[in-house]
């Protein structure tokens, strides 16, 4: 553990998908890029036909959509999910909602909560996943912790035990346990596939898991996402965001989404398969990836050098500078991946 060197936490977080800037910078038509900066689904759900009311009509909360996301994430019950939108709304919320302190975050994670926490007043110190110290209990200068699972962009993923157990030790302190379970959804394929999540726990006072649509189901516009907790704890983040958090028409297209079993199922087999395609393709290239089945990450020396050649060529990718590093997400068509593979051999060459 150690104290944070995150940014300015007044200054604008880089995202993904910000393919308008590539355009720009590199002279290239938007229309002739494809855009491996994101780690949202390149093959979205067919939302079927938006019904007319659902642009007319305001969002009714008594339409059953909290109560179709707890069956699909495995929450206890209705009261135990509020939609939002996107999880960007909860992230910027939650830190105002829970008592200023010392709260605990990876240095390289999705870059939005260190900001948020530091400009609601808590103090931000970084947390190394992958250390082994801390399997067992945080230090007992953390009353709060926030942990991506799987961490985007590093692919590290934390067993539930562990995050159990850190989320007791937090609570016995009267803190909390934010779990941002983004990613989350493209891994669960076993028989009960809500094993791989906290999201049955969020009962438990001091436990917040974040969901959300947009990458898995490819729904990123949507802007929906959904905060599981104890029913006290929603009701307070609902006060702070006010009414009307999700529109009519991405209710009707997530609804959807969770409904589709068939397609669910189908589509993390596919993801799983290109996803190792995306692997073994920078192993040939000489990198050691770690991947999720929406991403793989590369830490190399030449990041800069290699994005800058992918990008003359009308790939953008995700950049980070702490450790230098880039990752990649899937791409769409058999001609995206053609391109992509010969692409990456000549900024191979390119860089040496």
């Amino acid at each position: 553990m150690a104290e944070s060197t995150h940014r300015n936490p007044h200054a604008l977080v880089a995202h993904g998908g910000n393919l308008h800037e590539a355009a720009e910078r590199y002279g290239i038509a938007w229309d002739d890029w494809i855009d491996l900066s994101t780690g949202i689904n390149p093959h979205g759900y067919p939302v079927p036909p938006v019904p007319a009311a659902a642009w007319r009509r305001l969002p009714d909360e008594g339409d059953g959509f909290a109560a179709c996301a707890a069956r699909y994430y495995g929450a206890p019950d209705a009261r135990h999910v509020l939609p939002v939108a996107g999880s960007q709304a909860a992230i910027r919320a939650l830190p105002v909602l829970l008592p200023r302190a010392r709260v605990a975050i990876a240095p390289l994670t999705y870059g939005e909560y260190a900001p948020a926490f530091a400009q609601a007043g808590h103090e931000v110190v970084s947390l190394d996943l992958a250390d082994e110290a801390f399997a067992e209990a945080l230090p007992d200068t953390v009353t709060h912790a926030v942990v991506v699972n799987p961490n985007n962009p590093t692919a590290t993923r934390l067993d539930a035990a562990r995050l159990r157990r850190w989320h007791a030790q937090l609570a016995a302190r009267g803190g909390s346990l934010i779990v941002d379970e983004t990613f989350a959804d493209a891994f669960e394929t076993s028989p009960d596939r809500h094993d791989a999540t906290l999201a049955a726990a969020t009962h438990l006072a001091g436990l917040v898991v974040l969901r959300s649509p947009g990458k898995f189901f490819g729904l990123a516009g949507a802007r929906c996402g959904f905060a599981l907790a104890a029913p006290g704890w929603l009701a307070t983040l609902r006060a702070q965001l006010g009414a009307w958090t999700v529109s009519g028409p991405a209710r009707h297209a997530v609804t959807h989404a969770f409904g589709d079993v068939a397609w669910q199922a189908a589509m993390r087999t596919r993801l799983a398969a290109e996803s190792a395609r995306l692997a073994a393709l920078l192993q040939a290239n000489g990198f050691a990836p770690h991947a999720t089945p929406l991403f793989a990450w590369i830490v190399d020396a030449r990041a800069s050098a290699l994005q800058d050649a992918l990008a003359r060529q009308g790939i953008w990718t995700r950049r980070f500078s702490a450790p230098e590093s880039l990752r990649f997400g899937l791409p769409a068509s058999a001609p995206e991946w053609q391109r992509f593979e010969h692409a990456l051999t000549q900024a191979i060459q390119e860089i040496g």
